[in-house]
C-alpha cells in the first residue's frame, strides 16, 4: 500500500464515529478488495447509502466488466466518430428529444426519489437541461473553431492557433440531489467536446438512475455514451480504470478518493464539491425581498439539499430579530401554517440522511437555540424549515455542511466582521451578500474567497451560462456551464504554422558575434535594434 493511499484511508476512517447502532449493510461487502474500494466503503458508510432498489431493473453492471467497458469506449473514440460536428449535434439533439418526449417520466422519477414538486423539477432540472442543450447546439460551431493566437518576432514569419480537441473516454460521476440536471449537464459538455462518456448516476436516487439508463440506451449512441448503475463496487471499479478525465459532483470526502484514484493514472479531474455557503445580511436592505430570496435559496432549493443552498446567515445582533420575523412570515406565506403538510417542499432523500439531520438538530449545544420550526416526521422523511439563533461555533451545525432544511443565524457586532468569519472557514462554493452599501459590497467581492458570489440574491448565478460554475479549495476545482463545459472536456492544443521561407541562418551554428547581436535584437523584439544588428551596429 502506498503512503498516499494509507494516508487517505486513515483520513476517511477517522471522519466517522467508530461506534454505531446500525448494522453493516450486505451491499458494503465485496468479493474483491482494493485501496479505492476500501476507501469508498469507509467514506460511503451505511449511514450514507440506502439499499439500492433492484426490482424491475435490467441486469446490473458487473464490476469486473469495467476494463472492457473502457476499452470499448476508447476504441469507439479512436475511430474518430465522436470528433465530427455531425455526431456531436446528433447526440445533443438526442438529449433534446429525450427531454421533450419524456418530461413527464423525468418529473415523476424526481418526485419518487425526492418528492420534488413538479414546478421545482421543471425549473431547476428539466428546463435547465433544455437550456444547456439549446446553447450547445447554437454555439457548437463557434466553440469548435480554432482560436487565433498572436506570434512573436522570434517565430516570424508564422501564424498560430489554439485547437480544441476532445480528451477521449471520460467518466462523469453525478449526485442525488439534482439527479437529472447534475447527470446530464456535464454529459452535454463532454459530448459537445467530442468525447466518449460514461455516466455513473447516484444510487441514492434509484428511480432517476434507472430512468437515465433507459433513456440513454434509447436516445443516444451506445457505442460512445453509456450509463453504469450501481453503488460502491461499481464506482470503485470505474475509478480503478484509466480515464482521460473524471468529472465528480459530491462531497469533499469522496472527492479526495476520486482525486487519489485519478492521480494513479495522471488523469485530470473536475471536482464539484460543496461547503458551508454563507449569507451576509446588512441592515439597510429591503427586508421582505431579502427574506423571500433567502427562502428561495434554502427551502425552495430541494429543501436545502443543494451544494449552493444557504447554509448559514450572518447578521448584526440588532438586526437578527427583524430578519427572523421576516423569514418566519415568508415561510408561512410560501408553505402554509404547517409546512410539514406543504406540497411545495421536498422531503429528505433517505432515512439515513434524515437521521444525520436529526443528530444535528438534537445536539445538546443547539437544540435550545431553535427560534422557528423544529418539527419532524421520520415516517414521511420530513423536517420543517428550522431556524436557529446564535449556535456555538464549535457545534456540528457550524462545523459541517448541513445539506438540509436547518438554518443557523450567527450574529456579529458589525456586519464588516462577517468577512473575517467567512474567511476563517474553508472556501465555500458560493457566498451571498445582501446590502445597499457600495463599500461593503466592494470589500466583500475583493476579500471573500469562494467559488462564486451573488449580491442581493441567491442561486441565480447558476442560470448565467457565461459565468463559470465551480469551487475553490475545499469546494472543488475546475468549472463548467456553457462554453466552460466544452472547455472542461477539451484539450487546448497549441499549433504554430511556418512555411519554408524566411529561414534565417542566425539560429544555426557557427555562433558568430554578429549572429549573437542579431539574435539578441530579435529576442528583445525591437525593430530598431534588429535594423542596427543587420547593419552591423548596436546600441552599445
Amino acid at each position: 500500500m502506498s503512503v498516499v493511499d494509507a494516508g487517505v484511508r486513515r483520513s476517511f476512517s477517522s471522519s466517522y464515529p467508530k461506534k454505531t447502532n446500525q448494522k453493516q449493510e450486505a451491499t458494503l461487502s465485496f468479493p474483491r478488495s482494493g485501496p479505492i474500494r476500501k476507501s469508498l466503503c469507509v467514506c460511503l458508510s451505511p449511514s450514507a447509502i440506502p439499499p439500492v432498489m433492484t426490482e424491475g431493473k435490467k441486469q446490473p453492471f458487473d464490476a469486473n466488466e469495467a476494463p472492457s467497458l473502457v476499452k470499448e469506449l476508447k476504441e469507439s473514440f479512436r475511430t474518430g466518430r465522436t470528433r465530427s460536428y455531425e455526431w456531436r449535434v446528433s447526440q445533443l439533439k438526442g438529449i433534446e428529444k429525450m427531454v421533450e418526449e419524456r418530461e413527464k417520466d423525468i418529473s415523476e422519477a424526481l418526485y419518487k426519489d425526492l418528492s420534488k414538486p413538479e414546478f421545482e423539477a421543471f425549473v431547476s432540472e428539466i428546463a435547465a437541461v433544455k437550456s444547456s442543450c439549446e446553447e450547445a447546439l447554437k454555439e457548437l460551431k463557434q466553440w469548435m473553431k480554432p482560436e487565433k493566437a498572436k506570434t512573436s518576432m522570434t517565430a516570424y514569419p508564422s501564424s498560430a492557433e489554439i485547437v480544441s480537441e476532445p480528451l477521449g473516454a471520460v467518466l462523469v460521476i453525478s449526485t442525488w440531489n439534482y439527479p437529472f440536471l447534475l447527470s446530464i449537464d456535464p454529459v452535454i459538455g463532454a459530448i459537445a467536446a467530442g468525447n466518449a462518456v460514461v455516466l455513473k448516476p447516484s444510487e441514492i436516487a434509484p428511480v432517476t438512475s434507472s430512468l437515465l439508463s433507459e433513456l440513454f440506451e434509447e436516445y443516444l449512441d451506445s457505442s460512445a455514451v453509456r450509463v453504469v448503475e450501481g453503488a460502491v463496487p461499481e464506482t470503485a471499479a470505474l475509478l480503478e480504470q484509466k480515464w482521460d478525465k473524471i468529472f465528480y459532483t459530491g462531497s469533499p470526502r469522496v472527492g479526495r478518493i476520486v482525486m487519489t484514484a485519478a492521480a494513479k493514472h495522471l488523469t485530470p479531474v473536475v471536482l464539484e464539491l460543496g461547503g458551508k455557503c454563507p449569507v451576509v445580511v446588512d441592515s439597510d436592505v429591503d427586508l421582505q425581498v431579502t427574506a423571500r430570496r433567502i427562502i428561495a435559496g434554502k427551502w425552495q432549493l430541494n429543501n436545502g439539499q443543494a451544494c449552493i443552498s444557504v447554509d448559514y446567515i450572518i447578521a448584526t445582533k440588532d438586526f437578527a430579530p427583524k430578519l427572523i420575523d421576516a423569514l418566519r412570515n415568508g415561510i408561512e406565506e410560501f408553505f402554509g401554517a404547517d409546512p410539514m403538510e406543504s406540497k411545495y417542499i421536498s422531503r429528505i432523500v433517505s432515512s439515513n440522511h434524515f437521521s444525520r439531520l436529526e443528530r444535528l438538530l438534537d445536539e445538546y449545544k443547539v437544540f435550545n437555540k431553535i427560534v422557528v420550526g423544529g418539527q419532524r416526521n421520520q415516517k414521511k422523511l420530513k423536517i420543517a424549515p428550522t431556524i436557529f439563533l446564535d449556535v456555538p461555533e464549535d457545534s456540528q451545525l457550524m462545523q459541517e455542511e448541513i445539506f438540509g432544511p436547518l438554518l443557523p443565524i450567527i450574529t456579529v457586532e458589525n456586519v464588516k466582521d462577517s468577512i473575517d468569519l467567512i474567511n476563517s472557514k474553508p472556501e465555500p462554493l458560493v457566498a451571498y451578500l445582501f446590502t445597499n452599501n457600495q463599500k461593503l459590497r466592494n470589500d466583500f467581492v475583493q476579500n471573500v474567497s469562494c467559488g462564486g458570489m451573488v449580491i442581493n440574491d441567491t442561486v441565480l448565478h447558476v442560470t448565467v451560462s457565461s459565468l463559470p460554475f465551480g469551487g475553490v479549495g475545499e469546494s472543488g476545482m475546475g468549472s463548467y456551464h456553457g462554453k466552460f463545459s466544452f472547455d472542461a472536456f477539451s484539450h487546448k492544443k497549441a499549433v504554430l504554422y511556418r512555411s519554408f521561407s524566411g529561414d534565417s541562418p542566425v539560429r544555426y551554428p557557427p555562433y558568430t558575434p554578429e549572429n549573437k547581436k542579431l539574435m539578441r535584437a530579435v529576442m528583445n523584439g525591437g525593430i530598431f535594434d534588429i535594423i542596427l544588428a543587420l547593419m552591423g551596429w548596436s546600441r552599445d
